[in-house]
């Protein structure tokens, strides 16, 4: 299921204009809703064993919201998948070095 933007164009008297949808709740708005990876294959976040991961972090990186959800999977100990545009090895690596300092 994809999720529906938060984020459309709309005519503004001097050209097109980037404007919020409006949501049935607002109080239920959470960086999810922002994610871009909401409107691609969920596969990609997950790939198998030497698949690459470049497809997902690709997205990742001109996401708005690619520290929340690198936040989440870090305090939630997200085993699996790309998330916040790392991948599970490197979320590690960066836990064990945060762990260090």
């Amino acid at each position: 299921m994809t999720a529906r933007p938060l984020l459309e164009w709309s005519d503004g008297a001097a050209g097109p204009v980037l404007r919020l949808t409006p949501v049935a709740d607002p109080r239920k708005v959470t960086w999810r809703d922002f994610a871009l990876c909401a409107e691609a294959d969920p596969e990609a976040w997950f790939p198998d064993i030497g698949e690459p991961s470049a497809p997902a972090k690709a997205i990742c990186a001109a996401c708005f919201v690619r520290s929340q959800c690198l936040d989440y999977a870090l305090a939630t100990d997200q085993a699996w998948g790309v998330w916040g545009g790392l991948s599970e090895r490197q979320r590690r690596k960066l836990k064990k070095e945060t762990a260090a300092a």
